[in-house]
């Protein structure tokens, strides 16, 4: 201490650090704050899945509302009062789905004797196959069908434990049906008066970035929706048509089963498309079958090909892969609901984060988020609309 040196542990962590190669001390920069992120994102899920009785068919509502604004604003424009709108169009909107619902069951319960007795003649088919072709006999078809019955009959427990399950589920399905109406009415209502009342909670430095970022999300989802809803009627129409030429029973009910499963890409449409292949299998045997495959084959490329080019373009576009790998997280996350809901969050995320990436200053006020292109950022429209018009040009 006397003789002008430093104590010892005044200079230890520095000696500790020189010690330590650069390469561990970032790598170990980089994995707690990793590890925080990934703290973070757990307790958000972990509360998502504690309130998803309320963050589903708010979800829900949000989706049904960039599905109907645009309509709610042409209504405005022609002066009719923002409540009156939003009331013709919900009470429009329900009705068409109330019907359409109702045609779709009475199809079905027409269709259901039809189909019961080609299901019936299959299945003799299939059966005069295993004796006649593969040699087995009667006895141990029969086997296979008691040891069937027997497993049910082991399974009654679980099999009515599951009925009484589906029943709760139903009342929960009623109250989130009702939520998400009771949303739906005040979003398109004053949609924009709450998002403004939500940007005073952010700090004023950056309350412009993130209120432009917010809008240009949600004008993406404005655009795929709308997109998304067209495509999936040209996918009912084209396979129901299909259907219907071919002679395959409960056209109507596979063609909304198709338009529904529209929502969820391309997962949704190889659901969708098995079913209807094996229904036709099943009821007009494997030349039909085949046909079908080859109906649903060329939907699917009309589909991917001209219709998302077109009707997505840019201001939408994302990659295969990123949706493939956002259903999968979201079927692990929220089942049913998180599949439909992963990619517009997706489209939404993307948009948000390349306005707060390109824009430097943005205006609000000059984003209308009815539109396309204000799903893209001020210093990118130009190149986008170059894009698309490049391949729409290719497609045709």
């Amino acid at each position: 201490m006397t003789d002008g040196h430093k104590p010892e542990f005044l200079g230890e962590d520095a000696r500790t650090s020189a010690l330590v190669p650069k390469g561990l001390r970032v790598s170990a920069a980089f994995a707690w704050r990793f590890l925080v992120v990934i703290a973070a994102l757990y307790v958000i899920m972990w509360l998502i899945g504690r309130l998803s009785v309320v963050i589903v068919p708010l979800s829900i509502a949000l989706l049904i509302s960039a599905l109907l604004a645009p309509a709610v604003a042409q209504l405005v424009q022609l002066k009719v009062p923002r409540g009156l709108a939003t009331a013709l169009v919900l009470v429009g909107g329900l009705a068409v789905l109330g019907g359409l619902l109702t045609f779709v069951v009475v199809q079905f319960t027409d269709g259901l004797p039809q189909l019961t007795q080609q299901l019936h003649a299959s299945l003799t088919q299939i059966q005069n196959w295993l004796i006649n072709d593969l040699h087995l006999r009667q006895e141990q078809i029969q086997h296979a069908i008691d040891n069937t019955i027997g497993f049910l009959q082991d399974n009654q427990a679980v099999i009515t434990s599951n009925a009484l399950t589906t029943a709760s589920t139903v009342g929960e399905f009623l109250t989130g049906f009702l939520l998400t109406l009771f949303v739906t009415i005040f979003f398109l209502a004053g949609g924009d008066r709450i998002w403004s009342f939500l940007m005073l909670g952010v700090p004023g430095t950056v309350r412009r970035r993130i209120d432009v970022a917010g809008r240009r999300g949600f004008a993406s989802l404005v655009s795929y929706v709308r997109a998304t809803a067209a495509v999936a009627v040209v996918d009912a129409v084209g396979i129901g048509i299909g259907l219907w030429i071919v002679r395959v029973p409960l056209v109507i009910p596979l063609a909304t089963l198709v338009f529904l499963a529209a929502f969820v890409p391309i997962i949704g449409a190889v659901v969708a498309g098995a079913v209807a292949v094996l229904v036709a299998l099943v009821t007009n045997g494997f030349v039909t079958a085949l046909i079908v495959l080859g109906i649903v084959v060329a939907v699917m490329q009309l589909e991917s090909h001209i219709l998302q080019p077109l009707l997505l373009g840019r201001a939408v576009k994302l990659h295969p892969l990123a949706v493939v790998l956002s259903i999968a997280v979201g079927v692990v996350v929220g089942s049913i609901a998180g599949a439909l809901l992963a990619v517009p969050l997706l489209a939404v995320l993307n948009a948000g984060i390349r306005s707060l990436i390109h824009e430097r200053d943005p205006h609000p006020e000059d984003v209308d988020v009815l539109h396309d292109m204000e799903a893209v950022p001020e210093d990118e429209p130009k190149r986008v609309a170059e894009e698309v018009e490049a391949e729409a040009k290719e497609t045709t």
